[in-house]
């Protein structure tokens, strides 16, 4: 049976115990160390990543005397099925029985395994072949090791689901027979390695290999973060500035002493802005258990001091976005004449888009469990980025990275919120403070809400040409939004470069005269990475922008956004002024024009687009490349005579280039679509006095049931071959779906909504 367990260091340097084949060393494609030529080709994808890709096998692979194939994974569980699908690869390339394989998962240590970082989806993006490469270097060490046991050339030695053939004495060995030996032996280079043939893969490209961890989850036996249990644990939670910049003024902890199970008031310092990931500061309350140390809260005397951001509000910021969107920004593409090109258009089409604050929420509120021993720190807990949390938890407590251990637990959700430390910092101070006896700190739901790092807020302007024929000649694009910048760096004001590449700079449209540009826009509170980031506020206005283009041409939706896209070409992403493409090779990863009609054509052929629908009722298209792979979805709706939205139907063409576990790309899709279409109709964090004003799920709701979309289907485009660059799988679902709801409300209704969230817009 296929199992999981967590990996400690100490179970590495055993050898995962008696008669156990590790293989251990260090054969990968980490960055080195020294200074580089300067004629040193430019690294990409995941070479170009802190910690770089590790290729050996002896880092990832185990082989027990009885068979048992232990795999390693550096990547955080958090619902993607990483760990299934990573062991998938090398069991593949083992040609090993699945039924012998375990997953254990690897500590945070970046130095030895590789970049760590989950997100991006770029987890099998940048690990896929490496993975063929552990497995193929291991398969040919077990069979040298079976060659020379037999005394036979390797090329008479097969591998045969979990064993080792000679088929011409009809000898055979199991892979625990010949570990030992093979440890042995070095690892072959990568020049000489032997990949399997894709037409005999048991596991790779099928849809049926379940979750290695998923009987664990669905009986509650699986350990996330906020289920951890340490022997003599403590329980904390921290009541925070409420105010972005805020910090602690009078307070009075006598209350909060005398609740029963409350052991300590600790004061944890703010730190100046920018502050990056470190925490907010404010009063820890530390009890025998969390029902204590929440019921503590609740009676500190706290007066605290607001700062520079006290008069946030998100009415006023709205407005002063849509002022900086109205006048000319900093330029950031420029093809032709787009002024002269909009005065002499036969039709001057414009619109504003506005898209608010957005919360990850993950259904796992932050939580994570540290124990400080002197000048070593151990933590246990959900993270996306175990190396940033070790560099964070060392800069709090003043020690060196290489002191603080990280044990990943299962993630309870993500969505970018669990790559930012702060709360894992947290309860390493308080370790500390409580004598190095172990601290859990847990969030609320309100903790969540009030105290993340929220997806920025932003107004997108786009004004059209068209000429008598109804053809587009200008397009202007103005995006007005806070950068993530500004979290880490003062001053910052204006997007950066993968926030400009997230869609609005590269629009591949057939149009002569494009500009886009980026007005300066000031944040007022914690902005971070979100599940598709800039791609969701980018593809909303470009996308509905497009329709808009079509409707004032008298055209078929889908039929202009064809001939925006124009003909199947290779595009440099360089071309579009998208200096980063998502860190990936701009000619491995070129904008394929080819690609994004292909989603388009698929989605609207799957959807019975332009078949007619009863009254009340309209189908929306939308299209978008994000993380090197295309999305397009068609969504039909049915608006009633009250102004009640439901959603029969919901089509998604996908290319993300060969699919490893298609299982696992179908889950990640229909959660996109159902979470996509939360964020259109009800997503919203705004701002009164500087202060969040959603306080749990009743104020920051999400779709529920019976507001889904009914039947979700998921159209994934053919790959022509395993060794083709792969897409990212885990984002590129969301961001062209609030675009296709709100055009398909159009279609429906007749009205245009340009400002999320939807909620009661339709009400009559």
């Amino acid at each position: 049976m296929n199992g999981i367990t967590n990996l400690s260091r100490r179970a590495v340097l055993m050898g995962l115990g008696t008669g156990t084949f590790i293989l251990a060393g260090g054969l990968g494609l980490a960055a080195a160390t020294g200074a580089l030529a300067e004629d040193a080709p430019k690294k990409y994808g995941g070479e170009a990543m802190p910690g770089g890709v590790k290729d050996d096998p002896r880092l990832f692979v185990a082989v027990a005397a009885d068979g048992t194939l232990t795999i390693l994974c550096h990547r955080a569980e958090m619902g993607q099925g990483v760990r299934t699908s990573w062991a998938m690869v090398i069991a593949d390339e083992m040609d090993a029985d699945w039924a012998k394989v375990k997953v254990d998962q690897a500590l945070g240590d970046e130095a030895r395994y590789g970049n760590q970082n989950t997100d991006g989806s770029r987890s099998m993006r940048h690990h896929f072949q490496a993975l063929r490469r552990i497995g193929a270097a291991a398969r040919q060490m077990l069979a040298q090791a079976a060659a020379t046991q037999w005394g036979v050339p390797v090329a008479e030695v097969t591998v045969d689901h979990h064993s080792l053939v000679h088929a011409a004495s009809g000898r055979r060995l199991g892979f625990g027979e010949v570990a030992t030996a093979a440890a042995a032996l070095p690892v072959p280079a990568r020049e000489t390695l032997v990949f399997k043939d894709p037409a005999k893969f048991r596991y790779i490209g099928r849809g049926d290999i379940g979750l290695v961890d998923g009987f664990d989850i669905t009986t509650g036996r699986a350990t996330y973060g906020i289920d951890v249990r340490r022997d003599n644990m403590l329980y904390a939670v921290v009541a925070r500035p409420p105010v972005h910049g805020g910090k602690l003024g009078h307070y009075n902890v006598d209350e909060a002493l005398q609740v029963p199970g409350v052991l300590k008031v600790v004061v944890l310092n703010s730190a100046p802005l920018p502050s990056g990931f470190l925490p907010k500061g404010g009063l820890a309350v530390v009890a025998e258990n969390t029902w204590a140390a929440l019921k503590g809260r609740e009676k500190l005397k706290v007066t605290w001091e607001d700062g520079p951001n006290a008069s946030y509000d998100s009415a006023a910021y709205r407005a002063e976005l849509e002022a900086a969107a109205r006048a000319p920004g900093q330029v950031v593409r420029n093809v032709g004449d787009v002024d002269g090109a909009l005065k002499s258009a036969a039709k001057h089409v414009t619109a504003e888009y506005y898209i608010p604050h957005l919360a990850q929420a993950p259904m796992e509120p932050p939580a994570a469990a540290a124990q400080v021993t002197g000048d070593k720190c151990e933590i246990w807990g959900s993270t996306q980025a175990p190396q940033t949390t070790r560099e964070t938890v060392a800069k709090v407590l003043s020690i060196p990275p290489e002191n603080v251990t990280v044990h990943q637990t299962l993630v309870g959700g993500g969505f970018g919120r669990k790559s930012k430390p702060d709360y894992i910092a947290e309860a390493a101070l308080l370790s500390r403070a409580m004598d190095g006896r172990p601290v859990k700190l847990t969030y609320t739901r309100t903790d969540d809400l009030h105290h993340g790092f929220l997806h920025t807020v932003s107004v997108e302007r786009l004004e059209g040409g068209l000429d008598a024929k109804g053809k587009p000649v200008a397009w202007l694009h103005r995006t007005v939004a806070p950068s993530i910048g500004a979290t880490f760096t003062a001053g910052v004001k204006h997007e950066g470069a993968s926030e400009l590449g997230m869609g609005a700079v590269n629009t591949p449209w057939i149009v002569p005269n494009l500009r886009v540009e980026n007005p300066e826009a000031e944040s007022h509170t914690r902005i971070g990475w979100f599940r598709s980031v800039s791609n969701i506020p980018h593809a909303f206005a470009v996308q509905s922008f497009v329709a808009e283009l079509a409707e004032a041409a008298g055209r078929d939706p889908k039929d202009f956004l064809l001939e925006l896209i124009g003909p199947a070409r290779q595009i440099n992403p360089a071309d579009l002024s998208d200096s980063w493409n998502y860190n990936e090779d701009p000619v491995a990863y070129a904008y394929d024009t080819g690609r994004l009609r292909g989603v388009v054509e698929r989605a609207a052929k799957e959807a019975g687009w332009g078949k007619p629908l009863p009254k009340g009722q309209g189908r929306g298209i939308a299209a978008h490349r994000s993380f090197a792979s295309y999305a397009a979805a068609v969504v039909q709706v049915d608006v009633d005579a009250q102004g009640k939205l439901t959603i029969p139907r919901v089509d998604i063409a996908f290319d993300c280039g060969p699919v490893i576990n298609p299982d696992r790309v179908r889950a990640q899709l229909e959660g996109a679509v159902t979470q996509g279409v939360s964020l259109a109709t009800l997503g919203e964090i705004s701002f009164k006095a500087g202060q969040v004003q959603q306080n749990n799920f009743d104020s920051y709701q999400v779709t529920r049931i019976e507001a889904a979309p009914k039947d979700i289907r998921i159209h994934l485009m053919p790959a022509a071959k395993y060794d083709a660059p792969l897409g990212g799988v885990g984002e590129p679902g969301v961001p062209p779906i609030a675009p296709a709801l709100l055009n398909a409300v159009f279609a429906a209704t007749g009205k245009r909504i340009r400002s999320l969230p939807i909620r009661d817009q339709l009400r009559v």
